[in-house]
């Protein structure tokens, strides 16, 4: 979709207009939202990050997308200047003016850092929101020493992009996301994070994160459907990934195969360009429960448009794989 089409739709009779979710752990599907909630949504953020009318406003992701939607109607509801480029990987290369507010995946961060030129335009945006999935630690590592706000979002489609932001940034880094005004937040018996927002969903929404609460904030341990039950012993992917993004291992992903023994057993899908040795240095200095049955080596991992795993992608390969 064109920055075109968008406005055609937003400028038309209808009070809805359609957007796509991402598609992380399934097929794609197609969602009708109200208007008048994505105007509630872009007054949040803008409140929250204290935009201005005459800030510009940086338009770099996929209009098919909510993230880059929400872009656009922020820019309508608070009368930003829009700057507009070619989603891409490197969305600041031909940038030359300055940046008031941007949003990104973390893919498209994390290609600017690799650029020097494009890493101090990076720095000098005023405000950088990061969405579509979670921040490799190193990389949140990297961008807590800069002078800007950079902020790590949490939400959904359903959402209307997000609902809480956490800063990454400066001393005020943390790893707790701070709803944002309207937003109630709880937790299910089995601590999946609750989402009650009548501005933006007209149903209390219950995800598939399990979160941890604490004074009004709250923390994402990880999906209810990443769960692994191998031998009876729950296993959050999430946190294996995690621990071996701790020990230098990146580009990997967990998933789990049929396993006669244990009903499940832990799969790593390998897109490190790390030695044999260390690889199998670090997964033994995983949790015994926690260390992959099967390596399968890939060229990359499977990915959604917003930089996500996908985690039904993963699965599939691997069915073709070990069955």
């Amino acid at each position: 979709m064109t920055l075109a089409n968008f406005l055609q739709d937003w400028n038309s009779p209808s009070d809805t207009v359609a957007v796509r979710t991402s598609g992380s752990t399934g097929t794609p599907k197609t969602l009708l939202v109200e208007k008048r909630r994505m105007l509630a949504s872009a007054r949040m953020t803008c409140d929250f990050l204290n935009l201005k009318a005459g800030d510009t406003a940086l338009l770099c992701m996929s209009l098919d997308y909510i993230g880059a939607k929400m872009m656009v109607v922020r820019a309508i509801e608070r009368n930003l200047r829009l700057i507009e480029v070619v989603p891409s990987g490197h969305p600041l290369a031909e940038i030359t003016e300055k940046i008031d507010f941007a949003a990104m995946v973390s893919l498209q961060v994390y290609n600017s850092l690799q650029v020097p030129d494009e890493r101090q335009k990076l720095m000098k945006i005023k405000h950088l929101i990061i969405g579509g999935g979670a921040i490799d630690k190193k990389m949140q590592e990297e961008l807590r020493s800069f002078p800007n706000a950079v902020w790590s979002t949490y939400g959904m489609t359903e959402t209307l992009s997000h609902i809480a932001l956490r800063r990454i940034s400066g001393p005020e880094s943390t790893d707790w996301y701070t709803p944002l005004d309207g937003v109630k937040i709880g937790l299910t018996e089995n601590q999946c994070l609750t989402i009650s927002a009548p501005h933006l969903t007209q149903n209390t929404l219950i995800t598939n994160d399990i979160a941890k609460i604490d004074n009004g904030k709250f923390k994402i341990l990880g999906r209810a459907d990443n769960v692994i039950n191998s031998g009876g012993v729950k296993i959050q992917i999430e946190e294996v990934e995690r621990r071996l993004n701790d020990l230098g291992i990146d580009n990997v992903a967990v998933s789990s195969c049929a396993d006669e023994k244990f009903g499940e057993a832990v799969v790593l899908l390998n897109a490190s360009k790390v030695s044999n040795s260390t690889l199998n240095q670090a997964i033994s200095q995983l949790p015994k429960y926690w260390q992959p049955k099967h390596i399968i080596k890939v060229d990359a991992i499977p990915l959604t448009e917003n930089g996500k795993i996908a985690r039904q992608k993963v699965k599939d390969l691997i069915a073709k794989q070990v069955g």
